[in-house]
């Protein structure tokens, strides 16, 4: 929903001012009395918008407003202004001195005029001529207006949907200032973003066919030995054999994760230093005061310091000029993800370490999980289960008495499924590798309050390598790993019991 106010300016708004006393003169003859035009009512009347009358240029497009806009607009509070200024308020419609109509031109005003300076002398001018102008603030609704363009390439912006109308005011200057046009244009930024890849992507299709026409042409040349040559490229009659059609870098299939995002992450500014943590205050108690007595010291550490270190982790290649001159795909930006890869690689091998380096849990059997997510791990923890894919697959085929599967969906969970309640992440055995054959690896805990990552910086460099005509590229990281809490996460290993 729109919810930003918008003015606009309506010109050739009928703008009129005749009194109740002049318009029973026109329908009576008897009616001479003076002093009756002096007491007399004064009343305006026009239009504060019209129906399908484009507007002039609003920054890039022109706006036309529907019948239907109208539809369901809050007209029960609207204020009749001079300029859009509150302080010199002509009528109002909860007051019944500001009467609006919707017709087939517009939204028709009829308002009885306060006795008050401001208020004559805006009567006597629209007498006169000197204002003929309106102007309105508004609100729109949802899927309020629709961009198209027509075909002379102007571009229309329909409002469909006022939701509200804050005030009709009579403007004395017709033009599109400040006071008189206030447009919110986020829709037609997006519309122009959306147009931008409209044509961006016609750009790229078009490119791709004529690619797969060269190529197909080419073939046809081949099969045709050289009789066909329809579609091609000749120089000299020489055929110019076409380029493959290479969009991307393929990659092999293989899953990609990041533990860091299970852990807390912070940007520190020193190599080296202290990470306030919060100790856990669940035994502690305040002691028992007499009056006027010392309020004794809380017999608890409050805070705890967790120490770190960053160390350096780099790594470097080389490509050849050749390889980047003559490949069609940006093989530098290609290089560059697969250096960031290995970024994500350390940071799992150095978790994964801490994880399995918390105490360990020999298990049995389900119950024996459940004994340590229920009672040994704070049940204020946010636990999570990360399993590799042996375990996964051992939990994933077990069954409870009424033969339900122990793991439940969860659509929150990296894995979309659950243990206990707790989401279920998997990782390949390469990183979280099986001890033996018949037992099963778990990390069980709150990853978050278990592994501290201080993040110092990281650099990614390029250079040239004139002397061998090549290119080095570089990506350096300053990472320390640490544990936070030692009792937030248990290293679960589980050998079943053999049936019977």
């Amino acid at each position: 929903m729109n919810e930003e106010k918008e003015k606009r300016l309506t010109e050739n708004a009928d703008l009129a001012a005749p009194t109740k006393v002049q318009e029973e003169k026109v329908d009576s003859e008897n009616v001479q009395d003076d002093d009756n035009k002096k007491t007399g009512e004064k009343v305006v009347s026009g239009y504060a918008l019209k129906f399908n009358e484009p507007s002039k240029d609003l920054g890039g497009f022109v706006e036309v407003i529907t019948p239907e806009a109208l539809k369901d607009t809050d007209l029960s509070d609207v204020c009749l202004l001079i300029g859009h200024d509150f302080t010199q308020i002509l009528g109002r419609t909860k007051a019944n001195t500001l009467k609006l109509e919707v017709d087939e031109v517009g939204l028709r005003f009829e308002a009885t005029l306060p006795d008050t300076s401001y208020a004559n002398d805006i009567y006597e001018n629209i007498v006169a001529g000197n204002v003929d102008s309106m102007s309105f603030g508004m609100m729109l609704g949802d899927e309020a207006d629709e961009f198209t363009k027509n075909d002379d390439g102007k571009v229309i912006r329909t409002i469909k949907n006022i939701q509200s109308l804050f005030d009709v005011s009579i403007v004395t200057i017709p033009a599109y200032d400040s006071t008189d046009l206030q447009v919110n244009t986020r829709s037609f930024d997006l519309y122009k973003q959306t147009q931008t890849q409209k044509e961006e992507d016609t750009m790229k299709k078009q490119l791709l066919n004529n690619q797969q026409t060269e190529t197909r042409s080419f073939e046809d040349y081949i099969r045709s030995q050289g009789q066909v040559r329809d579609g091609l490229t000749t120089v000299n009659a020489d055929v110019v054999i076409p380029k493959d059609v290479i969009g991307e870098v393929f990659d092999l299939k293989r899953q990609t994760y990041n533990l860091a995002q299970y852990a807390t992450v912070k940007e520190v500014s020193n190599a080296q230093g202290k990470y306030p943590i919060a100790t856990n205050q669940n035994e502690a108690t305040l002691a028992t005061k007499e009056e006027l007595a010392l309020i004794a010291d809380v017999g608890v550490e409050m805070f705890k310091s967790v120490k770190y270190k960053v160390a350096t982790r780099a790594g470097k290649i080389a490509l050849s000029n050749e390889v980047v001159e003559d490949t069609v795909v940006n093989i530098v930006e290609e290089v560059k993800s697969q250096l960031q890869q290995l970024v994500t690689n350390t940071d799992n091998q150095n978790i994964m370490a801490k994880l399995k380096a918390f105490t360990k849990v020999a298990a049995t059997g389900l119950d024996d999980i459940k004994k340590v997510n229920n009672v040994t791990l704070d049940p204020a923890l946010n636990k999570t289960a990360i399993v590799n894919q042996d375990t996964f697959n051992y939990l994933d085929t077990l069954k409870d008495n009424d033969g339900r599967y122990i793991l439940q969906p969860d659509v929150t969970a990296a894995s979309g499924y659950s243990l206990f309640g707790n989401p279920v992440v998997v990782v390949s055995n390469k990183l979280f590798a099986t001890p033996k054959v018949g037992t099963y690896p778990m990390i069980i805990g709150d990853s978050k309050q278990a592994i501290f990552v201080a993040r110092r910086n990281q650099v990614t460099t390029q250079w040239q390598q004139f002397d061998y005509y090549s290119q080095g590229l570089a990506v350096i990281v300053r990472n320390d790993y640490q544990v936070i809490d030692s009792e937030a996460a248990r290293y679960v290993e589980i050998t079943p019991t053999p049936a019977g």
